[in-house]
């Protein structure tokens, strides 16, 4: 599918892109002010990312997710007032206000959850593509995580698991190019992390991460293979966070000429002018307003919202448990 031609794509891509991009701008303004606690990584720059995924997904397939995973719980449908109630802490957020940013999850959209430890959801991924594949279904579970997962020996046991038993995963890196303060150059030999593919015999390819067509080509592709029997693929997307890796991050790692140049290629406005013949000023104007709206009406019902009750603080830590 071209996003860049069907007005409906081209409007549901960007709609989503000013939903992620708005979502942590507040996020980050409401951490600034004292209103939230614990700490965020936000994933403003790479909002091509999750967006031109996603959309190569349909009903009843899965995610895993990272601790940057605001965009892809967005990009997968997730309720923005829900996830807005979970980081303020609020009984109606999607964990009751006790997982925080890094662990929400949502099995309606088949959001099977954030994580906060790198790497883990790369084998919750393969065991959820065990289970489909026990079951003879035809859903597929893509694996977000960031280059810093890829070395990580949970990452290498997912693949490996995946690749070997041919399950319905698809494997996706976003790369931004540091793993904490870590640069992909200082950590890894290879110049594109898809390489590692070849070590388990499935396809690897490399990608521009701030392009939600190049995104949505290559893993509506891997979605193809693997809901075929074909087994995995790994799709590096190549991005850039344009904020610290975490609150407490002061970027003295990376330089401002750097961040400014990579700031020039937001995803943004690049797919704006993508898509400038097929929507009109007005429809990419619509686009951000609905964003803009749906954010501050998140924000607006998670305030009102009652605060997570410490009385029932070890609920559900058991299987069985209320929930």
């Amino acid at each position: 599918m071209d996003l860049t031609k069907d007005a409906d794509a081209a409007r549901e891509t960007l709609r989503t892109m000013w939903t992620i991009r708005r979502f942590e701008e507040a996020v980050d303004d409401l951490f600034a002010r004292g209103l939230m606690h614990g700490t965020m990584h936000l994933s403003i720059g790479q909002e091509a990312v999750p967006a031109g995924a996603c959309l190569a997904l349909r009903e009843g397939d899965y995610i895993t997710s990272t601790h940057r995973g605001h965009g892809h719980c967005i990009a997968r449908g997730a309720r923005i007032d829900a996830m807005m109630a979970e980081l303020l802490a609020k009984e109606t957020g999607y964990c009751r206000g006790r997982g925080g940013s890094m662990h929400i999850a949502d099995v309606a959209t088949g959001n099977l959850g954030a994580n906060g430890i790198v790497a883990g959801g790369v084998p919750i991924a393969a065991g959820a593509g065990l289970a489909v594949s026990l079951r003879g279904g035809d859903e597929v579970v893509v694996s977000f995580f960031g280059d810093g997962a890829v070395n990580e020996g949970a990452w290498h046991e997912g693949v490996n698991l995946a690749a070997i038993w041919d399950l319905p995963v698809v494997f996706v890196c976003e790369n931004n190019h540091y793993g904490m303060s870590m640069s992909v150059g200082k950590a890894f030999k290879v110049d594109r992390l898809a390489e590692r593919a070849a070590a388990y015999g499935i396809p690897g390819v490399t990608v521009d991460g701030n392009d939600p067509q190049a995104v949505h080509d290559a893993v509506s592709d891997a979605v193809h293979r693997a809901r075929a029997g074909r087994g995995p693929s790994l799709v590096e997307a190549v991005t850039y966070r344009w904020k610290g890796h975490s609150k407490s991050d002061k970027n003295l790692y990376r330089t401002r000429e750097e961040i400014e140049a990579w700031r020039e290629q937001d995803p943004i406005v690049r797919f704006e002018r993508a898509v400038a013949a097929t929507l009109s000023d007005a429809d990419v104007a619509a686009c951000r307003d609905e964003a803009r709206d749906a954010v501050r009406e998140a924000i607006r019902v998670a305030n009102a919202a009652p605060d997570a009750r410490a009385d029932s603080l070890a609920d559900a830590v058991y299987a069985g448990s209320e929930a």
